[in-house]
């Protein structure tokens, strides 16, 4: 269970045990009743979800949370709501635009249709899955200089990833993340850069799939992240102020990562929020929380209160029926 495929479930069931926790790991594939069966049988204090998707889909893992709501046990993590929003890259850029949060311009091309770009979204352009994340269907590839390069990778999305597509002005610059935790009083952790500078010269520098998950390509190429360091004076405030307002614009909870590209000239841009990130020992989310002075199992329990501590909405007390008139 230590190989890396299951690195975050390892880190944190032996974690919470370290600290004294009774925990009952449990596998939710595609069968809420498992998760009814234990908590009935079990009935823990609360539910630490570490679930990125249910029945193969990654957007479905919403819906168990809802589950848990109806089931009136807590849990860890961002509420439903905020899940539904965050994971549809579409809706939350039409949720920024409202709140005057800045991203970059974009289309979208749903399944099923061809791609006609319009004339104020100009090259280069990178295109994206409208739902999925952690960089699946991202790779060198994903950024386009033509109509023809456009279309081919759209119709790439559409096959492989099976969703819409998501085409995007590219943002040249550092790619930058927020940690976020709490409900109502949020506390913003260190701006943190994923660092790339030994990638090949003609390499964009973007969040492959290889760079995020490849062992052997990050190795290769020194790929790695730390505290973002030589911002300009008051950029790092600025950061995580926007990162506080996309949290809030998306009514996430629990704890999130906001995701930012600045460029050269130190504009900054949201991408995208995740709710519940990686949050395996010596991953971007722990190691930014133990720079602000949070240990591993500081943070854990962090998140635990903060689990304990957010209201779902009750049910609504039945009133009396109104005496009939006669």
């Amino acid at each position: 269970m230590t190989g890396a495929e299951w690195k975050t479930e390892y880190d944190v069931v032996s974690t919470l045990r370290k600290l004294g926790h009774d925990v009952k790991p449990l596998g939710v594939k595609s069968d809420l009743g498992v998760l009814r069966s234990a908590i009935e049988d079990w009935k823990p204090h609360i539910a630490f979800n570490l679930l990125e998707e249910f029945d193969g889909v990654a957007v479905y893992d919403q819906n168990v949370v809802s589950y848990l709501e109806l089931l009136h046990v807590p849990y860890t993590g961002c509420n439903p709501r905020g899940l539904m929003l965050a994971r549809d890259k579409v809706l939350s850029k039409k949720l920024f635009s409202f709140h005057r949060i800045p991203f970059p311009d974009f289309m979208v091309v749903p399944q099923g249709r061809t791609v006609k770009r319009p004339k104020w979204l100009p090259f280069p352009l990178i295109v994206k899955s409208v739902t999925e994340e952690a960089s699946l269907g991202i790779s060198q590839a994903s950024i386009v200089q033509d109509d023809d390069k456009l279309k081919e990778r759209v119709e790439f999305i559409h096959a492989s990833v099976g969703t819409g597509a998501l085409i995007e002005q590219y943002i040249e610059g550092r790619e930058l993340y927020v940690g976020v935790m709490g409900n109502g009083q949020l506390h913003v952790l260190p701006v943190w850069e994923l660092i790339m500078d030994q990638l090949p010269e003609d390499a964009r520098r973007i969040a492959t799939e290889r760079v995020k998950w490849s062992r052997t390509y990050q190795a290769k190429y020194g790929i790695r992240s730390g505290e973002a360091k030589n911002l300009p004076d008051g950029k790092a405030k600025e950061i995580q102020h926007l990162a506080k307002r996309v949290y809030r614009a998306l009514g996430l909870s629990g704890y999130a990562r906001i995701d930012v590209r600045m460029d050269a000239e130190g504009h900054v841009y949201v991408l995208e929020a995740n709710p519940n990130p990686q949050i395996a020992h010596d991953e971007d989310f722990s190691d930014s929380a133990e720079k602000a002075g949070y240990t591993y199992q500081e943070l854990l329990q962090e998140l635990l209160r903060i689990g304990l501590r957010r209201q779902p909405a009750n049910p609504t007390p039945k009133k009396a029926p109104s005496p009939a008139l006669t």
